[in-house]
């Protein structure tokens, strides 16, 4: 059906479906746990501080085996799609009363489906095997040619997955907190933003295995924020919802 204001709500009643609210909420979690297993393995290591730039960057993950680059990648692969389908929970949330920022929203998790897992995890993790292979067969020439293979088939996509995430997230935590969604207002904290940030923070600790698994997964570190908060307070919204008109 169509609003007045000629927002295609793609079928969607008037009437939340907070079942199917709750079950989104709790496969994004569960996905964004995939997601953080994923990037913990791939973060999972030390950088030698002897190094700058780039190859200081790249060198922690020089120890990583195949295998776990695979799983790495394959956990993305699987979790992150996951993830942005179940960002449908929130824009359900948000169309009622604000369809020009659910269909910002909405156009975010397009791009987040689209760019999200074969655009920038995936070629990520084959960046890190070329890398790799490339320093025990050609070292003189491994980081050039690596960080060429990034500017091609990486950061396109990087770039697209960035600005979607950005429109995506600003409508979010603009609906929250002016009181667009049966959530409390305040409720504009469990937004991916704010989990990266807490992540983030955490380099200041050092170049330690375990911090640069964390800052590694502050995405994904994000996402278990965002869903396992808005899981907890389900119940309070759902109890606080007006009556549907």
């Amino acid at each position: 059906m169509t609003t007045n204001a000629g927002f295609n709500t793609i079928g969607i009643d008037g009437n939340l479906d907070w079942k199917r609210i709750r079950k989104l909420f709790v496969i994004g979690l569960i996905a964004s746990v995939m997601v953080f297993i994923g990037d913990w393995l791939l973060g999972y290591g030390v950088a030698d501080e002897t190094l700058t730039g780039n190859e200081r960057i790249l060198s922690a993950y020089l120890g990583l085996s195949d295998t776990r680059i695979f799983w790495s990648a394959f956990l993305g692969l699987i979790g992150i799609p996951l993830e942005g389908l179940c960002y449908f929970g929130i824009y359900r949330l948000i169309a009622d009363r604000s369809p020009e920022l659910a269909h910002s929203f909405r156009s975010g998790i397009f791009g987040y489906l689209m760019f999200g897992a074969c655009g920038v995890h995936v070629p990520c993790l084959a960046a890190v095997y070329v890398y790799k292979h490339l320093m025990e067969v050609s070292p003189e020439t491994a980081l050039a040619l690596s960080i060429r293979f990034g500017e091609y088939f990486l950061l396109p996509a990087m770039l697209l997955f960035v600005i979607f995430s950005i429109v995506m997230w600003a409508a979010q935590v603009k609906a929250f907190a002016k009181g667009l969604t049966p959530y409390p207002k305040w409720c504009w904290v469990f937004s991916v933003p704010v989990g990266m940030a807490a992540a983030a923070i955490l380099n200041i600790f050092g170049n330690h295995a375990v911090i640069n698994a964390l800052t590694a997964a502050w995405i994904s570190i994000g996402n278990i924020w965002q869903f396992a908060g808005l899981l907890l307070l389900v119940k309070r919204a759902q109890s606080g919802e007006p009556e549907a008109v």
